[in-house]
């Protein structure tokens, strides 16, 4: 979360997001995430996300409606990302399509935002 927040704070800086608030700059931040070293991955866990975030779906609005092969891929990197870490999963989505990729991101960010300022490392 540290790692993540730094990002943010970089990525809030550039010139192309300056005007960006909350969830745009998370989202911002996690497409920039630096490909860590697995030692680095494993010290910083991601919390799981809240009981309340688990009972509604983890997928973006847009993504509701896709195949049930791309939810379940989707679905499939936010755990990994929860169990591994943020650069395992972004590596992973990598090889996947690009729409898989954003809805990823999204969700993503989704999850992480509330936790971030929870804990005070965003506004």
């Amino acid at each position: 979360m540290k790692t993540l927040a730094a990002e943010i704070g970089r990525t809030h800086e550039l010139k192309d997001v300056k005007n960006a608030q909350g969830l745009e700059v998370v989202k911002e931040a996690i497409r920039a995430f630096p490909q860590l070293d697995q030692a680095v991955q494993n010290g910083v866990p991601i919390p799981p996300p809240a009981a309340a975030a688990q009972a509604a779906s983890p997928l973006p609005a847009y993504a509701q409606n896709a195949a049930p092969e791309i939810k379940l891929e989707i679905e499939y990197l936010l755990d990994l990302a929860f169990q591994k870490g943020i650069a395992t999963a972004l590596a992973e989505s990598a090889k996947s399509p690009y729409f898989v990729q954003d809805a990823f991101h999204d969700a993503l960010a989704g999850r992480l935002y509330p936790e971030m300022q929870k804990r005070g490392l965003m506004k």
